[in-house]
């Protein structure tokens, strides 16, 4: 009689914050459905960007604040596959690894959060001078140009430890503003003031944001077949959209680019709008565009980003994203 194979455990690796190994665990139990013979282990831990939580965003100089540490463990055959949250990931891959699948998208929108006893029910309604916790250049940006009479002020940690420095009494903070998936898939949606989409709060959403991207070590045709079982294909060609467009403009999550993705058909027509913005720091000058556009595969999806892009820049965003890096901000 054939003893059958055993399969090797399938390591998955994460950022060892909640939302992270939420994330990590909603893929894991997706996996298991689909190969219950198989078994699965989430490795968690604290990249960059964890350990040093008071620097803002804008003054590192690491595209791959998130991700450097984990892909080390994926590029030596120690972690098979990662769970990222997909606009932390660089839009350049080290070459060892690829992007193998982005499973359906959540919300992508970003979301108000009011202190916890306070009355105001959006933007608009803050007082003069009311404080913003966010170390997002792209959301201060877009923020500034829409709502030039509120301030910012530096907010970093996970999505807890963010809340609770809002709502303690004696902070500066009026609100912060984060992702609104990222709240919602811990359980905190209840927490969410006002949706900050283009139809309603008026900024475009970061790239990748909403998305999880599951990268793998190239030529790890096994895991890449497993995965891709969990491929959303609009999810995956909007992603690939977005992130063409940034890589295009050569932007990070330190830069203000803002974009929104929209399917406009409601059968096969496959039609995709894209737009895209990009503002300077003080919120003074932005040059945005939209583009519509039939996308079926990767590459269509790959050139409609880089046409943006290009639009973009054409229109004058290369000036705006030139003058931000020779005057990077002074840390909070």
């Amino acid at each position: 009689m054939e003893i059958p194979s055993v399969q090797k455990t399938l390591r998955i690796g994460t950022r060892k914050s909640k939302l992270a190994i939420v994330q990590a665990e909603g893929i894991r139990d997706k996996l298991q459905k689909l190969a219950p013979e198989r078994s699965f282990e989430i490795q968690a831990l604290h990249t960059l960007g964890d350990k040093n939580k008071s620097t803002a965003l804008y003054n590192f100089d690491a595209k791959s604040l998130w991700t450097a540490e984990l892909e080390s463990l994926l590029t030596s055959g120690e972690l098979d596959v990662i769970v990222h949250c997909l606009k932390d990931m660089p839009t350049r891959l080290p070459e060892s690894c690829c992007l193998a699948a982005i499973p359906l998208r959540d919300d992508p929108r970003d979301a108000l959060i009011v202190k916890a006893g306070l009355p105001y029910t959006s933007l608009k309604a803050l007082p003069e001078g009311s404080v913003v916790g966010t170390s997002s250049v792209r959301r201060i940006a877009q923020l500034r140009r829409l709502y030039p009479h509120l301030r910012f002020a530096n907010l970093r940690g996970n999505v807890e430890t963010r809340l609770a420095k809002v709502d303690n009494p004696e902070s500066e903070y009026s609100c912060m503003v984060m992702s609104a998936a990222g709240l919602e898939r811990i359980g905190l949606s209840h927490r969410i003031t006002q949706y900050l989409g283009s139809k309603d709060g008026g900024i475009l959403h970061a790239v990748g944001q909403g998305a999880l991207g599951l990268e793998i070590r190239k030529g790890d045709d096994e895991t890449l077949s497993l995965l891709n079982q969990l491929a959303d294909k609009r999810s995956t060609l909007a992603g690939l959209a977005e992130r063409a467009l940034m890589r295009a403009l050569e932007g990070g999550c330190s830069v203000p680019i803002g974009v929104e993705t929209e399917w406009l058909d409601h059968l096969q027509d496959m039609l995709l709008r894209m737009s895209a913005m990009v503002v300077s720091l003080d919120g003074s000058h932005s040059v945005e565009d939209t583009i519509e556009v039939t996308v079926r595969t990767g590459d269509e999806a790959n050139a409609v980003g880089e046409e943006l892009a290009a639009r973009l820049v054409k229109a004058g965003a290369s000036v705006i994203l030139e003058d931000i890096n020779a005057h990077r901000p002074e840390k909070d």
